[in-house]
């Protein structure tokens, strides 16, 4: 029995390629067939076109022709981009958070198409709703490091545009000649990895203003079919730019919404104000309400148009009451007769006299009750807090310093979760900024005591040197995102403090790093003498034993939020995840308490670091333990069980 018993954990993140792979699987299996791959030479399973295309039928476009399509300058290395599975790491940030041990609040600093990928096994379908604010293009936006955008590298670094990590910060200006292929190819590849992390019943909201909105509606439509469009929302500002003697002042942004499966898709409506409960000018004993008439009106109002929608309808009186149109004209209900019978029943009818033609005529109307209505939301949104508002909300937070320029207002997030989340949701907002999402989810839960989740997503950007930011000792967006959190949490305890003592204003946080592991992929007359050591452990030495548990969930596709609980035995430190979701120990050597401790938890997945194994013969024997423990078969163990 060798020793790759114990398999190797698979350390990258999902491959895009492979998850359409497998999507494609489940609903035409019969297209794929086996063939050797060109690259590792091993029998893999494959994609056959021309069964593809015979079971497609007249749908497939044949080659040439002329096509309706959007495109530009970099979208397929755009797509392959996203496509790509990354090596690099999300590492644990302890001594930043807040509430570490208890939160179920993400907030992570990097690059957000890195992250984006590593989230995906772990939040693939789970995420209710996400809003994004991205760069508008207006060219004083930073591009993100994409290898697909980067067109001078070398002159890049040597400009110094390059961080350690290969991160680029140069401005998008509208000079460059790919000024919006460079803006495209930035947000599709991100918006095509987003997709996968949506539920099925999954929105996003997207803000953008007139550079680039007839862009962002058609890669949209692209990414998450045209089918799935919802609306776009216009947004009064607040904040009137662009004037001028030969202009005219910008009152207003953007918001795209798509759903990712619209027919599953729900919004939810809005509480009632005051005026538009006005209208509910009637009452009796089961509360307040407004009637309408039970005729059909408008169009398709005739007999003809719905025939089982004309009977009679015996009034108070006795007399028999038919639809008629205002001239006279056989017109229709709006509902079946059994239907009308079941409003009857239920108290949901109302008669009144009206007069016509100078004759007393009855008039059948359904009543409808303010109780427990909510108000649609509509896509003209001038009733929310605008951009001033929320630029004085967030100096008011941090003692009157101007720390963030342009952030969204806190009743403009609370609005959009409102109507599409419940009350349990999961939120990811991938361009965070000052994090104003996470704290209107905070603020929501505050006050319905709801249980929503945040993840926000930030690349490190630096603030300027001469900013107030920069003088109130803020180097990076990040640090000012996550003293708004803390503060904002601390402000909404303090000011309700008899319904947040459970409040969730805490937060993890995660840096993304370059892998936990040092690179191996060498030819054998690459190695040297000293590099033996390589084989024998190749974790970084700065890496802690949290680096490679976070570093595992994700790749094992555990949720980062996971409570945890540690414990000593023989000197070894165990990790269990989530009650035992995942039990993991890096130390050595492993004993047969340590075995034991691990197995009582009746864990889901094992984890060892591979030095943990004093030779192969201990970890055959450790493997044959567990399986006798746990009662699990060969196939169980050798999927459950995994060394790094």
């Amino acid at each position: 029995m060798s020793s790759e018993i114990i398999g190797h954990l698979d350390l990258n993140s999902a491959s895009g390629t492979q998850l359409n792979m497998e999507a494609l699987y489940q609903i035409a299996p019969s297209v794929f067939t086996e063939a050797r791959d060109a690259k590792t030479g091993e029998i893999a399973r494959k994609v056959n076109f021309d069964a593809l295309r015979a079971l497609l039928g007249d749908a497939v476009k044949e080659e040439g022709g002329e096509s309706y399509q959007f495109t530009w300058v970099g979208k397929q290395a755009a797509k392959a981009e996203a496509a790509r599975p990354t090596d690099k790491t999300l590492r644990p940030v302890v001594e930043d958070s807040v509430d570490w041990n208890n939160t179920k609040n993400l907030y992570i600093e990097g690059d957000n198409l890195e992250v984006l990928k590593l989230l995906q096994k772990s939040y693939m379908g789970g995420v209710k709703m996400i809003y994004i604010d991205p760069p508008y293009n207006t060219g004083n936006d930073f591009v993100y490091n994409d290898d697909f955008a980067r067109t001078a590298a070398e002159e890049d670094l040597e400009a110094g545009n390059v961080d350690e990590l290969g991160l680029r910060y140069r401005k998008n200006t509208d000079s460059n000649g790919k000024f919006h292929s460079d803006w495209c190819s930035m947000i599709y590849s991100r918006l095509l990895v987003a997709r996968s992390l949506l539920t099925e019943d999954g929105v996003i909201f997207i803000s953008i203003d007139d550079n680039e909105l007839e862009n962002l509606k058609k890669l949209c439509n692209e990414v998450f079919g045209e089918s799935n469009f919802l609306t776009t929302i216009t947004r009064a500002t607040g904040t009137p730019t662009g004037g001028g003697f030969d202009g005219l002042v910008n009152e207003l942004d953007y918001i795209v919404v798509f759903a990712k499966n619209i027919e599953l898709t729900t919004i939810n409506g809005m509480e009632m104000s005051s005026k538009d409960a006005a209208i509910y000018d009637q009452e009796d004993e089961n509360g307040r309400y407004l009637t309408r008439s039970l005729r059909r009106t408008g169009g398709e109002d005739r007999r003809e148009d719905r025939p089982t929608m004309y009977y009679g309808i015996k009034a108070p009186d006795g007399t028999m009451v038919y639809p008629q149109g205002p001239t006279g004209y056989d017109s229709r209900w709006i509902c079946s007769e059994a239907k009308y019978k079941e409003l009857e029943t239920n108290n949901l009818i109302a008669w009144k006299k009206i007069e016509r033609n100078g004759t007393q005529k009855w008039q059948v109307q359904q009543k409808f009750y303010l109780e427990g209505r909510t108000k649609a939301p509509g896509n003209l949104w001038n009733d929310v807090e605008g951009n001033k508002k929320a630029t004085r909300d967030i100096r008011a937070l941090f003692d009157t310093k101007k720390v963030f320029d342009f952030p969204k207002p806190v009743g403009l997030l609370k609005k959009i979760i409102s109507i599409s989340c419940n009350k349990d949701s999961l939120i990811l907002d991938f361009f965070s900024g000052s994090s104003t999402t996470a704290h209107a989810v905070m603020q929501l839960n505050a006050e319905d005591g709801g249980k929503r989740k945040f993840i926000m997503v930030q690349l490190p950007e630096e603030t300027p040197e001469d900013s107030e930011a920069r003088k109130a000792g803020y180097k990076t967006i990040p640090e000012i995102a996550k003293e708004r959190i803390r503060r904002a949490g601390k402000k909404i305890k303090e000011e309700n403090p008899l319904t947040t003592q459970h409040l969730d204003t805490g937060f993890r946080v995660f840096r993304l790093d370059e892998s936990n592991y040092l690179e191996v992929k060498k030819s054998p007359k690459e190695y040297d003498q000293d590099m033996l050591g390589l084989f024998v452990d190749n974790i970084k030495a700065d890496r802690t034993d949290l680096d490679l548990l976070f570093g595992s969930m994700l790749a094992w596709g555990v949720q980062l939020d996971m409570p945890m609980t540690t414990e000593q035995v023989n000197g070894c430190t165990v990790y269990t995840v989530n009650e035992g979701d995942l039990v993991a120990c890096f130390s050595e050597p492993i004993t047969d308490k340590v075995i034991q401790t691990m197995a009582d938890k009746m864990p889901l997945r094992i984890l060892f670091r591979d030095s943990c194994f004093t030779d192969d013969a201990q970890k055959i024997n450790i493997y044959e333990q567990f399986k006798q423990l746990l009662d699990w078969a060969d196939d169980e163990a050798f999927k459950n069980i995994k060394v790094i």
